[in-house]
């Protein structure tokens, strides 16, 4: 009776520690996806400042580079569709073309002398810098989060109940892949 009794008490207790367990790492994976979800939406805030921003970057430059036409059409157009774009990997693609007619709206500005020493262009500029500052810090970290996030539903015995709660891998947000950002910028204003 004792030993039945002992033998039930080590059963009873296993499964109050399983229970715990899955407790414990359940509420791990919630945490973690909350933190996902916090991050994606920092950095869309960021990046909902920096649209906010363009315009008043590119009535700025029209200002000066009137037959730049277009060069704003572009930048305009990039806007919108990044605007647009809701998943991380659409996200990132409007991001990139976006960045690259940022580019060419500066490369028109260089161009222009009495542009560059504007006291509302170089404020506008800097603006832009610090928000793209941000964006990438607010990128790296959406990134690590999701790596923990992945990392945990992926791993051993954590994968079990990350698939019997159908929790999913998430997305990195990578804006180019690495050997796009290595070859050098080309910005031409010719047209095809």
């Amino acid at each position: 009776m004792i030993l039945i009794a002992g033998m039930l008490g080590i059963l009873l207790g296993f499964i109050v520690l399983m229970i715990l367990f899955v407790v414990i790492i359940y509420n791990k994976l919630i945490r973690l996806r909350n933190t996902v979800q916090s991050s994606w939406s920092d950095i869309d805030v960021q990046l909902k400042k920096r649209y906010d921003l363009v315009p008043n970057l590119v009535e700025t430059v029209k200002g000066y580079a009137t037959h730049e036409r277009s060069v704003f059409e572009k930048v305009s157009e990039a806007r919108s569709m990044a605007m647009q774009a809701s998943s991380p990997a659409e996200k990132a693609k409007a991001e990139n073309m976006f960045r690259d007619t940022l580019k060419s709206l500066f490369a028109v500005a260089e161009a222009y002398p009495e542009l560059k020493a504007n006291a509302n262009f170089m404020q506008l500029q800097a603006q832009l810098k610090e928000l793209e500052d941000n964006i990438e810090y607010a990128r790296r970290y959406y990134n690590a989060v999701v790596r923990d996030f992945n990392i945990l539903i992926e791993s051993f015995p954590s994968n079990i109940i990350a698939s019997q709660f159908r929790f999913q891998k998430e997305e990195f947000f990578e804006l180019e892949a690495p050997e796009v950002e290595r070859k050098p910028v080309k910005v031409s204003f010719s047209q095809p």
